[in-house]
């Protein structure tokens, strides 16, 4: 047996460098808003609430150290209001690079707690909801949210836009990667992303979450920071030329879009039957991928895109998410 953040299982982990640090974030504490470690900045301008969180796992530090040098650069929005977060910060707070996975939340994944049911109920199931009811009104404010991530591998960068149409095409204009993915999320529970408005058909408040490469990469830092300046510079927060220099990485638009069809929820245990990092594309449907217990999971269609396959194979989450490319069935929007 092995162990992945402490739990045994089945499969070997990948074990990758760390390469940054943990920053110290306690000078954000204090807040105007009454929660800590969110500040916020009102221009006094007509425009949207724009959000941008980082920590909803405590051990995907990269967002942080991004977070962070944008609090540290002084910028005010031009119009609008800007509100910055730091999520877990309990998880966070536990981080070491001797056990780098072990600190991705307190009690449990503060990304699976997002309904009215869980954030209202009292008293607070774990830590992490407690945490994300103190987070829920500036979030169910937002008019846009970009939330912060990283991937478990060394993936190229990608964004995940949620199911709905709004969300993809922000996705595409924005050009924070050039993959756009498209999914209902998981079977564990609701994701920050999806909360509230940002879930809503009739809605117009927009959520993406990017995953900005591995959690502990120094690439994936610049790569956050960049999608931060591009994500204001585009919804004119910041003047267009304010992040020339930081978004020199990053597209223009999107030029793929991968469709979920697939999400893979462990039953009981899960191995996979093949290395897989995220990214690759499996031509033969049939193709097994991994097993619950003895029964085989197979890839449901040719030329299968594996999206962020995971290294915590316990009962309950995802394992994998199999999707397909349907970049040539869209005309996809760009921005001018």
């Amino acid at each position: 047996m092995f162990t992945s953040s402490s739990r045994p299982q089945r499969q070997p982990v990948t074990e990758y460098a760390v390469e940054i640090d943990a920053v110290p974030i306690e000078r954000w504490r204090q807040s105007a808003t009454g929660v800590p470690f969110v500040r916020s900045f009102n221009s006094g301008k007509p425009g949207p609430h724009v959000l941008i969180t980082a920590l909803t796992h405590g051990n995907e530090i990269a967002g942080a150290v991004a977070l962070d040098r944008l609090l540290g650069s002084g910028l005010h929005p031009t119009k609008g209001r800007l509100s910055l977060a730091f999520a877990n910060v309990d998880a966070y707070s536990k981080f070491s690079a001797n056990d780098p996975r072990a600190s991705r939340w307190v009690d449990e994944d503060m990304n699976r707690v997002w309904s009215p049911e869980i954030l209202h109920s009292q008293p607070a199931r774990s830590r992490d909801a407690a945490r994300a009811a103190e987070l829920e009104p500036i979030v169910a404010d937002a008019d846009y949210l970009l939330d912060l991530h990283t991937t478990q591998h060394h993936n190229e960068p990608l964004v995940l836009a949620g199911p709905l149409e709004r969300s993809r095409i922000l996705a595409m204009t924005m050009g924070l990667a050039n993959l756009v993915v498209v999914d209902k999320g998981h079977a564990q529970g609701p994701r920050m992303r999806d909360y509230g408005g940002v879930g809503d058909p009739s809605r117009t408040n927009t959520a993406l979450l990017i995953e900005a490469g591995q959690p502990w990469a120094a690439s994936s830092v610049e790569t956050a920071y960049a999608a931060c300046i591009r994500f204001l510079c585009r919804l004119e927060l910041l003047p267009e030329d304010a992040g020339l220099q930081d978004t020199t990485r990053l597209p223009q638009s999107a030029q793929r879009i991968v469709e979920i069809a697939m999400p893979v929820t462990i039953k009981h245990e899960f191995t996979f039957a093949m290395p897989l990092r995220g990214g690759e594309v499996l031509p033969k449907a049939g193709t097994v991928i991994g097993h619950h217990g003895e029964e085989p999971v197979r890839t449901p269609y040719d030329d299968c895109v594996v999206i962020m396959p995971s290294q915590r194979l316990w009962s309950g989450l995802t394992a994998v998410r199999l999707g397909r490319d349907i970049s040539a069935t869209l005309v996809a929007p760009v921005y001018t």
